[in-house]
């Protein structure tokens, strides 16, 4: 098969982990008889140093014309530390899910069995614990009309739903609980938020169309809650913008490091796949940062994208290996030795 894939490294150490998935990438398509054709393009600060814009009209055109998107990381501290910028990195990337129609992030939370005692939660509670997020990405206050009022004294920020958008999402979400274990849940704020009701609302409208699936309703401060107590209590959830963003970072931790999880970001033709990390820019050029979760982003991608779950498992059973036998960066490594990013990517890839 030949694949198409558009290759934004981003900022930060985004290109250093990229390069480590791309290697794992052509190894597996070297193993399983495929052809893949990388196109770099420009984003985040680096787009922004380079020709004024975070998501050029050229890198958009590579993405829409690509089979997939293998993205990195975008930030970097000089915007963050600047509320007065103009431009911005993240703008780069709400535009590019907006223009791309990315509408649905999908972020699996799981353990490693030889990770589980470096999990800041008590194994009992964590064992078993397997679930994954649906966030709406493309609508919600992220997206909304916001401002500032009384000489800047004054900010709002809007937060608007069509029930579209809505039933889009949790359709998504119905037929991925169908094919796991049946189980979803509903995250909202329907005891305050006119949004949250139509969130409610619509699913409760969908159930008659999903008999198989148990339907559950939780406001997002038990969810926030139950996720440390509890994980393995849930299989999937689906949410809006802004409450997915917030749970799947405290989720992502659940599994002892954030460069451990990985995440697809899905539309209605091209998807993008990345860690769920962000740009990390003390570690930057430093060769040290963990690419566990792009390189298992990248499976993700074989997998989605493509249909092509042998290539996928060979990804996750390489990286369970490595992990096994400890060949891990310094934020695993505990004493142990700890491997530079690019040795990690070259033993993953040597061991496909």
């Amino acid at each position: 098969m030949k694949l198409n894939i558009a290759l934004l490294a981003g900022d930060g150490i985004g290109p250093e982990v990229i390069d480590q998935a791309v290697k794992v990438s052509d190894a597996v398509a070297e193993k399983f008889n495929h052809e893949i054709s990388w196109t770099p393009a420009l984003t985040g600060a680096t787009a922004i140093d380079a020709v004024g814009n975070p998501y050029p009209d050229e890198t958009h055109e590579i993405c829409e014309a690509a089979d997939a998107v293998l993205f990195g990381a975008i930030g970097h501290p000089r915007f963050d530390n600047d509320p007065s910028a103009k431009v911005r990195p993240e703008q780069g990337l709400l535009k590019m899910r907006q223009k791309l129609g990315l509408f649905a992030n999908v972020r699996p939370t799981f353990t490693f069995p030889s990770l589980i005692d470096k999990s800041p939660l008590k194994r009992e509670r964590i064992e078993g614990t397997d679930l994954v997020f649906l966030r709406e990405l493309t609508g919600g206050i992220y997206f909304g009309k916001r401002g500032r009022e009384d000489d800047g004294n004054t900010a709002y920020d809007t937060c608007t739903y069509t029930r579209a958008e809505v039933e889009r999402l949790a359709r998504k979400g119905f037929e991925m609980a169908l094919s796991r274990s049946k189980k979803l849940c509903c995250v909202d704020k329907a005891n305050v938020l006119e949004t949250s009701r139509l969130w409610r609302e619509t699913v409760q409208g969908l159930e008659k169309d999903y008999p198989e699936v148990e339907v559950s309703y939780e406001f997002v401060d038990a969810v926030a809650m139950r996720l440390i107590q509890w994980p393995n209590a849930y299989d999937v959830l689906i949410t809006e913008n802004l409450f997915g963003d917030v749970l799947t970072d405290e989720a992502s931790v659940i599994s002892g490091s954030m460069g451990l999880m990985p995440s697809a970001s899905l539309g209605e033709k091209t998807s993008l796949f990345e860690p769920i990390h962000g740009s990390y820019p003390q570690a930057a050029g430093k060769d040290i940062a963990n690419p566990l979760a792009t390189v298992l982003s990248a499976a993700m991608m074989f997998e989605t994208a493509f249909g092509l779950q042998a290539e996928a498992d060979a990804i996750r059973a390489v990286v369970n290996k490595s992990l096994a036998e400890g060949v891990v960066t310094e934020d695993l490594a505990e004493g142990g030795k700890a491997y530079k990013t690019s040795e990690v990517g070259d033993w993953l890839a040597s061991h496909i």
